[in-house]
């Protein structure tokens, strides 16, 4: 196969369990790279929350941030490509989603946004404990998270939307389907407390597709690796979709092949005995 492309979901898939690249992943990828392969890691991390374990890596010129919202460049940061969400359905999003028990991240400008109550009890909204180090570190705190949506509706990159009581979360969802929303914003998901909006024409799949663009290269020459549902159209636009073993079953679904944990070192272990690179 001719793979000259490798897109990367991060979270659960190249990381770690502490949330670092381990050695063996990261030689691996140094190698994909020495080969002339493009890594492109596709996150639904804000800019300024990647980890510095993949920024640090040479050769690594784009990134795909917050779903597919924009592309940045690597070193240094630079917005190669952006679509906000359309005020009108960021008012939509809040009104729908207005309950006791819901809360929100927002990310402007690369730059992710908490309010002041899920920061001070994250465990109660339903995060992991593994994930407390990365929230305290790169979310800033928000008084008022829905007064900071509104006050910046005009340059939301996306917007998750964060409840813990799975049965009001399915109510949710129901609501915005009944609503029609997906036909007006981009609505994923990367685990089971959160909900996930940017602009109808974005998701990883878009942003990887606008690199491959700029590369020259087709989907047939990409490889793609996901854990969560958030990665789905990523794997099917792909021309090998791979999921790690700890993947969704939406993800496993789209995949053409699965390889072995995140924590297993399976990115290394599919690109050289999946994609033999």
């Amino acid at each position: 196969m001719d793979i000259r492309c490798i897109a990367l979901d991060l979270d659960r898939t190249t990381l770690n369990r502490e949330g670092r690249l381990s050695p063996g992943n990261r030689e691996a990828l140094e190698y994909a790279i020495s080969r002339g392969v493009a890594v492109v890691p596709a996150s639904g991390r804000a800019f300024t929350t990647l980890p510095q374990d993949i920024c640090d890596i040479p050769g690594i010129f784009y990134v795909v941030t917050s779903n597919g919202a924009a592309v940045c460049s690597l070193p240094g940061g630079e917005v190669l490509m952006r679509r906000c969400i359309p005020p009108q359905s960021v008012a939509k999003i809040m009104a729908l989603s207005d309950e006791p028990g819901v809360t929100y991240e927002a990310f402007v400008n690369g730059v992710a946004y908490a309010d002041t109550a899920y920061m001070a009890d994250p465990l109660g909204y339903g995060a992991s404990p593994e994930s407390l180090a990365y929230l305290f570190t790169t979310r800033r705190p928000a008084a008022n998270i829905r007064v900071f949506i509104e006050s910046h509706a005009y340059e939301l990159d996306s917007i998750d939307v964060i409840c813990w009581d799975q049965a009001k979360m399915e109510r949710l969802k129901r609501r915005f389907a009944f609503e029609n929303m997906d036909r007006e914003v981009y609505i994923t998901s990367s685990s089971h407390q959160r909900l996930e909006f940017s602009h109808l024409d974005t998701g990883k799949h878009v942003g990887v597709a606008w690199v491959l663009n700029q590369l020259g290269l087709s989907p047939a020459q990409l490889a793609a690796f996901g854990d969560g549902d958030n990665d789905a159209h990523l794997l099917e636009l792909a021309g090998v979709g791979i999921a790690v073993a700890n993947a969704t079953p939406v993800c496993r679904a789209a995949a053409d092949c699965l390889t072995l944990r995140h924590d297993e070192d399976g990115v290394a272990y599919a690109i050289k005995n999946i994609l033999n690179i």
